[in-house]
């Protein structure tokens, strides 16, 4: 199974269906297009900071290794280093942008692929929204984080349970 980060937009004056459509599934884990196209990969999504920092990582690197006198066999291991390295953190730099500009975190959910991620949070979304129109209550509106002001921690939902 797949873990999916889930990031909802800011709100917009908009149908509340076309809002729903704008939430991003982010896959956390190694990205090979990330890996094997690394600034290609950031140009295609709009990630201007990490493509900066990358090209002044790279030429940094490559200008090190040159001047200490590596080959280019050495040169080409390090930018795979490199590159390795945006693949693994491929997730966290796609998340950091959304957070920079707004969007909120809802959590996260699993699925085999893409399609089931998107079909079992929405479940639970339209779930948690018709419980927070029905219920007056602030906590409802914690529905996919766990509840801050319990103490207890495991299986048992009462202090002092049997263990």
């Amino acid at each position: 199974m797949t873990v999916y980060m889930v990031f909802e937009p800011p709100r917009r004056d908009e149908d509340p269906l076309a809002h729903l459509e704008r939430f991003v599934f982010v896959r956390d884990r190694f990205t090979w297009s990330a890996f094997l196209f690394a600034p290609l990969w950031m140009l295609r999504h709009r990630l201007w900071v990490a493509l900066a920092i990358y090209v002044v990582l790279v030429v940094a690197v490559l200008v090190g290794l040159r001047a200490l006198g590596a080959g280019a066999e050495g040169r080409a291991f390090a930018i795979v280093l490199i590159h390795l390295l945006v693949g693994f953190e491929a997730a966290s730099i796609r998340r950091r942008k959304l957070l920079r500009r707004g969007w909120g975190e809802l959590g996260t959910v699993s699925g085999d692929d893409w399609e089931a991620a998107e079909r079992r949070f929405f479940d639970a979304y339209v779930a948690s929204q018709a419980h927070r129109a029905t219920a007056p209550s602030a906590a409802a509106q914690t529905w996919f984080r766990p509840n801050a002001a319990s103490d207890v921690i495991g299986l048992f939902p009462e202090r002092g349970a049997p263990g």
